[in-house]
């Protein structure tokens, strides 16, 4: 009994005793009310989250006041879920609706606590029951920690309310008191106002951060009219914004692929202004030049000297590097020198540009002119720079003159990187030398410079190139590259490059298993393996396959096909191939129509080439320098040597620039007829004509010499060739080991052969089968047989007439 008598709830005279300045606080005016008490109900509600308010606070909240209520909150405000808890109490006791000030105290505590929801139900009842100006006025600023929430909030509810002019006034209230509001939302209310049709409200704001904003959402909105119309109207009224806002906004544009407006806005800049800074013309010429259009580049470029806005270096950095990206490095070296005469001083990237754009056309040596230039003018090179040398060397097969860039380069305390690394290296596995290529990896691996799969796939390739298929698969597996697309379409590449379509298939099926999908360089190379190594019935089902799996063959494809039935003899497939690639919109490129040219001048049909010819230069191709040495080629094979010769005369200079490669295939052409005088003239003038030889040159003239039995000749070419630093591959030393072993040196030869060994070349079935048929021979039988077993030792497999001649060798000594 006693104990249900101990949780019974107290009389009400105690509670009425514990409150009791209830009789002065309902009497008193709120002003004198004590702050005592006030405290005292504070207390009730203070870190009490789990549990309700003392009931006997009921009696009070007859005579609370929403003054005392704001009072409270005040002094509840620390604790913001206790004053949250202490304003829905009160909203369920008090008989008066609570004050603007009371609402905005309860909606900044939930967002303090994180309670939106919370917040949001209070912000809409200060959106539905005030005015706007009187909800700003208790809205807190900065420095308050809780200002953006709040604003943030309020704009919300404005807008869900479809009150969007209102959202707009606190959007522009919070920029006038410094509060940084959310993209979000900004973009929510401004779209709304857009799709309204409520520019003028925009209109009637005069703001450069307002310009930005309303524009980006515009743009956002693809509303591409309205963003010129905007700034027109704006123009009218008086308003331009500062250049540096229009330069990030057409910067943006030009991002966002949108460089027609770009434009459209940058010409309407210059009639009604701002009057645009040299970033603003760079920003366009950059934007230009990505996209390729450098004719719009340099329209551009031109207008700003018309303006009187004097170019800078990132103008000239940017268009140079542009024109020799394309391969007009002409053009682009014509901009370096009217830098120049403007008084502008070039830097590493600049010179790096030039550099660059005359390796990729092959002519090393006038890329040395301007690193020399460099030097001389005090431009540093950077790792760039010596980099793009190197690969450039490495290209035209002097791997000893791009050690010693790498010497050169590390004097000067710059460290190589992965870029340096893979030039060498791929020049290394393109002359065959793979064992110095791995010895440099090896080096790679115990530096600081940690090798990444770019130089694992050029090892890979290297090995391909030279048909260590089994190496090449070792080695894909030893690095773990099972999931490496790229070294997939390098290995199907190669194995098809040797007729090893089973395993092209094999790898194409472990590539599914592992989950990588194949893409259109895939099935390319698969194609174009077939239709090369003759399987162009394997290689047309594979074609139709793709089809039907939604991939849209592209121009290499097509090209490939075409190039297989023509080397094949099926020139007419190769035709209907290139009318069908035509009807499916895939337009030919210069490629195409090469492989064309080429096959009609093998065909003997001169007339229809030139023909092609004509078509070509109609569709708006210009003939490069691919399609000029084809038809000199073409010439040569037909054996109008002299009519080659002629067109070389005229064309060159005016149609196009020869390079190391035609030159080669006329000096071949000569030495075939035994014009040895003609061939060395030919020879001598490369160099005047910028065109360097390189180990094929060489090796041609050298096997002209050797066949003209002019071994001397032949000799001391071999040595200029060392001498000019110009590194011999296993071709050119076969070429020499042929031309030994006719006249009978076979121990010359056989240093020949030690020699190439000991550069880390790789003797090929070509180098073996020389040195065995002539051991044959002279009867040396025994070295015959050892050669033999060390070349399949080495993995090299003899061919049908290396193994008839050893076995009739062999029966006859027996």
């Amino acid at each position: 009994m006693s104990m249900v008598a101990s949780h019974s709830p107290p009389p009400r005279w105690l509670l009425l005793r514990r409150f009791s300045p209830l009789r002065r606080f309902s009497s008193d005016h709120p002003t004198a009310v004590a702050s005592a008490f006030l405290r005292q109900i504070a207390a009730a509600f203070y870190r009490r989250r789990d549990r309700d308010p003392d009931p006997g606070l009921l009696p009070v909240s007859a005579a609370l006041r929403t003054t005392h209520v704001e009072s409270l909150l005040h002094l509840l405000r620390t604790d913001p879920p206790s004053a949250v808890r202490f304003f829905r109490w009160s909203e369920r006791h008090l008989r008066a609706p609570p004050t603007l000030l009371s609402l905005s105290i309860a909606a900044i505590s939930s967002l303090r606590c994180r309670m939106f929801s919370e917040a949001d139900s209070i912000v809409n009842c200060m959106v539905r029951e005030f005015d706007l100006k009187d909800v700003l006025s208790v809205f807190p600023a900065p420095p308050h920690p809780e200002a953006g929430m709040a604003c943030t909030c309020l704009m919300k509810c404005y807008s869900r309310a479809g009150m969007i002019d209102r959202s707009f006034q606190v959007f522009l209230w919070a920029r006038r008191v410094g509060i940084s509001l959310s993209w979000v939302v900004v973009s929510e209310v401004l779209n709304s106002l857009i799709s309204m049709g409520n520019m003028d409200v925009l209109l009637s704001q005069e703001s450069s951060d307002l310009y930005s904003t309303v524009m980006s959402t515009l743009l956002k909105k693809r509303c591409t009219e309205q963003i010129i119309s905007y700034h027109w109207n704006l123009a009218k009224k008086g308003f331009v914004p500062p250049v540096h806002e229009l330069t990030k906004f057409l910067n943006t544009l030009c991002k966002e692929n949108q460089i027609g407006t770009a434009f459209d806005l940058f010409y309407l800049t210059l009639e009604v202004g701002p009057k645009p800074s040299v970033v603003t013309y760079s920003t366009l010429i950059h934007a230009c030049c990505k996209e390729g259009r450098l004719d719009d580049a340099i329209e551009v470029y031109e207008l700003m000297g018309e303006r009187g806005i004097k170019s800078d270096l990132v103008v000239y950095s940017i268009l140079i590097h542009a024109f020799c990206k394309q391969g007009r490095t002409e053009e682009g070296n014509s901009l370096f020198h009217k830098a120049l005469t403007s008084g502008i001083k070039p830097d590493a990237v600049v010179y790096s540009s030039l550099i660059n754009g005359y390796v990729r056309l092959r002519e090393v040596q006038k890329a040395f002119e301007f690193y020399n230039r460099m030097v001389d003018d005090g431009v540093a090179a950077t790792a760039i720079t010596y980099g793009i040398l190197i690969h450039g060397l490495c290209q035209d097969d002097r791997v000893d003159e791009a050690y010693g860039v790498l010497s050169l380069m590390v004097k000067q305390l710059l460290e190589p990187n992965v870029m340096t690394f893979s030039g060498l290296i791929d020049g290394l596995c393109n002359s065959g030398n793979l064992r110095e290529a791995f010895a440099l990896y090896n080096k790679v691996i115990h530096s600081n410079c940690k090798p990444d799969m770019i130089l694992q796939n050029l090892l890979i390739k290297g090995l391909c190139r030279w048909g260590k298929i089994d190496d090449a698969l070792r080695l894909f597996f030893k690095f773990g590259l099972v999931t490496n697309l790229v070294t997939y379409n390098i290995l199907i590449d190669g194995s098809c490059s040797v007729s090893r379509f089973k395993d092209a298939v094999r790898l194409y099926r472990l590539l599914i298993l592992n989950n990588v999908e194949a893409d259109i360089v895939t099935f390319t190379v698969l194609i174009k393996g077939m239709a090369s190594g003759g399987r162009l019935h394997d290689a047309v089902n594979l074609f139709f396959q793709i089809l039907k799996r939604g991939f849209a063959p592209d121009a290499l494809m097509y090209c490939s096909l075409i190039d297989g039935f023509c080397k094949l003899g099926y020139q007419l497939a190769g035709f209907k191939v290139f009318d069908m690639m035509q009807r499916n919109g895939v337009q030919p490129d210069i490629f195409i129509y090469n492989v064309l040219i080429n096959s009609l001048f093998k065909e003997g049909q001169v007339d229809e080439a030139l023909k092609l010819i004509t078509q070509l230069i109609k569709e708006g191709f210009k003939p490069d320098a691919v399609t000029c040495n084809t038809i000199i080629c073409g010439l040569c094979y037909l054996g109008k040597l002299d009519e080659a010769v002629e067109l070389f005369g005229r064309w060159i200079g005016r149609v196009f620039k020869p390079n190391t490669i035609t030159y080669t295939i006329l000096i071949h052409s000569y030495c075939k007829e035994g014009r040895m005088e003609e061939a060395q003239q030919l020879f001598s003038k490369m160099v005047d004509h910028g065109a360097w030889p390189n180990v094929v040159t060489y090796s041609c003239l050298a096997d002209g010499y050797f066949k003209a039995e002019r071994m001397e000749n032949a000799m001391e070419l071999h040595e200029s060739m060392l001498e000019h630093r110009i590194l011999p591959n296993i071709i050119s030393y076969s070429v020499l080991i042929d031309g030994l072993c006719k006249k009978d040196c076979i121990e010359e030869a056989w240093l020949a052969f030690q020699c190439a060994t000991s550069r880390g070349l790789l003797p090929d079935v070509v180098a073996y089968t020389i040195l065995i048929t002539k051991l044959c021979e002279i009867e040396r039988l025994v070295e015959a047989k050892m050669f033999y077993g060390r070349m399949i030792q080495n993995g090299v497999k003899p061919d049908n007439f290396l193994y008839s001649k050893l076995l009739h060798c062999l029966k006859g000594y027996a």
